[in-house]
């Protein structure tokens, strides 16, 4: 089988099918590594094709409910009086930023899934690519990053990395209210 991008859903059973063939190859051989990039090659597809959203906050809550056998009276002092818990489950009043941190750390809901709009989308992956198209040459050139010697590539990696490290807490999409502006 020719290794090139998947296209379409005709070329994405036809590499699901070698996978099947070569699945149990060993790592290091060459069937091994075709199975590792198709794996790859099938997984950006499958993303692209068939994307999945984030919960609604709420759901997500009322799932975290019933996976812990929680009852309303037991968000009380993630989210405040039991009316106020009401409130919050039925949609009448939304969560605030105490809420979502209690709900986060000590519920383990994903903060990216309670900080999304009930019923928002999730924005574009050209969206979330746009951070990755700031002028870093011309950034470094102008001397904005004060006491840095290093190449272009260098700067790169270390604001990549940066920036990585600053929005991990929130999760990958959170960037993109930053990002409409950015330039190539």
């Amino acid at each position: 089988m020719k290794i090139k991008l998947i296209k379409t859903e005709e070329e994405n059973e036809a590499a699901l099918a070698r996978l099947e063939e070569i699945f149990d190859a060993e790592s290091g051989t060459p069937e091994g590594d075709e199975a590792e990039l198709l794996t790859a090659l099938i997984e950006m597809y499958e993303q692209k094709a068939y994307p999945i959203d984030l919960p609604d906050p709420i759901e997500a809550i009322k799932f975290r409910m019933d996976q812990q056998g929680l009852k309303p009276k037991d968000l009380v002092p993630y989210i405040g009086s039991a009316p106020r818990v009401s409130e919050v489950l039925s949609g009448k009043r939304p969560l605030s930023l105490a809420m979502i941190r209690k709900l986060v750390n000590e519920l383990g809901i994903p903060a990216e899934v309670l900080l999304q709009e009930p019923g928002a989308e999730l924005p574009s992956d050209e969206i979330l690519q746009q951070g990755r198209r700031f002028p870093i040459a011309e950034m470094v050139k102008r001397r904005w990053f004060s006491g840095f010697s290093g190449t272009v590539v260098e700067a790169k990696q270390q604001l990549e990395e940066l920036l990585g490290r600053f929005m991990e807490p929130l999760g990958e999409t959170s960037l993109a209210p930053a990002l409409p502006s950015a330039r190539a």
